[in-house]
């Protein structure tokens, strides 16, 4: 295996640039959703050990809660012991909460690996580990609301559950953490392809058209796909696809009850047959909401000082914030909140690495918190993307372009919005 020194160092950097941008907003307080990133690991393609590397380097973007658990990687999918059969009529009890359901368009390879990570989250109890996590499960079995409490911006004694099940005040705010805390936790997977431009260029001869085009065991099936994702394959440099498949946690008032009722005990007074059956449950499950494919095309021309390594493991981290963009603009209970840098000009930390287009639109939010504790957002206004400065804020960019713009400004009403509302896209 070759030496990963200088991947390690890179991810560093990334690292840091990510806890920075996290510490210049964490004065706004506001509900983040939670999210927790694995890869399917394949020692058998190509550059494998440099993308498997950098992704467990990775940090979950600032705008989510890190809601990781120790395990990064899925052990490498053997498809050829996989059998499909029609799953859609049947019924498991597990962890996720159906089988994938298979459309006209899923080839058999993909649906060979579908089962294959809903058997590996099945087997290892994700959900529940989850759930775990959420509660500070410690070694005993007992559960606290300390992590709820610090994400929720909650006073702890007001949310210990003892006085929750007692006070009107409490109820409420254990519900409004389980709506907008608890329910809002994801799980991805990603699916690396690696693919060499010049492979791609001396394939088609530089003529980009439907040609087939067999490479890396198929990791890019046709030029169709490679120019539909609007990349450019002329030059030297590397191309990292990943497919994308996105879970929640299901968290409703049926679960919520059950867990209290059933699994609650405290480290001071375990319950030992709350730790069991605890133990022994399987009603946490995750739904799979769907799937994504995004690229990210790193030019080595661009980046003359880096080595091979350092583009592949570029091109990794922006697909990962790619497929997590489109995912965003696809399912709209994935997107999430940003809070306003300024209201003249209208502005915000957000750019092309949350995949910002021209044209795109945003609500802007208020957070307003009711007499029982619940938080509201309330729509104020309306703003549009302003095309001509719009933030490049990928990894690395700046090594890239001579750029100064350092965030992204909004056309809107003025005198009407202030630092610290928040936005979300509504298109």
């Amino acid at each position: 295996m070759k030496s990963l020194t200088k991947i390690t160092i890179l991810v560093i950097l990334f690292l840091c640039s990510n806890l920075f941008a996290q510490e210049s907003q964490k004065d706004v307080k506001y509900k983040r959703s939670s999210l927790y990133t694995l890869m399917l690991s394949d020692d058998i393609k190509e550059n494998s050990d440099v993308i498997e590397s950098t992704f467990k380097g990775s940090l979950i973007p600032d705008k989510f809660n890190n809601h990781i658990i120790d395990l990064r990687i899925i052990p490498k999918v053997d498809t050829t012991q996989i059998t499909i059969s029609d799953t859609s009529s049947k019924k498991k009890k597990g962890l996720l909460s159906k089988i994938p359901k298979f459309g006209k368009k899923d080839k058999g390879k993909d649906k060979k690996i579908q089962l294959a990570i809903y058997s590996f989250l099945d087997s290892m109890d994700i959900a529940k580990s989850m759930v775990a996590k959420w509660f500070n499960r410690s070694e005993s079995g007992g559960f606290n609301t300390d992590l709820i409490s610090q994400r929720g911006f909650y006073n702890a004694t007001d949310l210990d559950i003892k006085i929750s099940r007692n006070t009107e005040r409490g109820s409420a705010m254990l519900s409004d953490a389980g709506e907008k805390l608890i329910n809002n936790t994801f799980v991805i997977v990603n699916d690396f392809r690696y693919t060499n431009k010049e492979e791609i260029a001396s394939k088609t001869k530089g003529v980009l058209n439907t040609i087939s085009l067999v490479t890396n065991n198929s990791d890019i099936a046709t030029v169709s796909d490679v120019t539909s994702a609007g990349l450019d394959v002329a030059g030297k440099g590397y191309i990292v696809k990943t497919k994308a498949y996105l879970y929640k946690l299901v968290w409703n008032e049926e679960v919520a009850a059950i867990f209290y009722n059933d699994f609650w005990t405290e480290d001071g007074s375990l319950d030992s047959e709350k730790v069991k059956a605890f133990n022994e449950t399987d009603i946490f499950k995750l739904k799979l909401l769907g799937e994504e494919t995004a690229w990210a095309d790193v030019q080595s021309t661009t980046l003359t000082q880096k080595t091979n390594d350092d583009l592949i493991a570029l091109a990794t981290i922006r697909a990962v914030d790619n497929v997590i963009a489109k995912l965003q603009r696809k399912y709209e209970v994935f997107r999430t909140k940003s809070p306003l840098l300024s209201g003249d000009p209208i502005a915000a930390k957000i750019g092309l690495k949350e995949g910002i287009e021209k044209g795109d639109k945003y609500e802007v939010l208020e957070q307003v918190i009711d007499k029982d504790g619940h938080t509201e957002y309330k729509r104020v206004g309306v703003i549009k993307v302003d095309k001509n400065h719009i933030w490049d804020n990928r990894f690395m960019a700046d090594e890239e372009s001579n750029s100064t713009i350092e965030y992204t400004t909004f056309s809107g009403s003025k005198n009407k919005y202030y630092s610290g509302m928040l936005i979300r896209q509504i298109n």
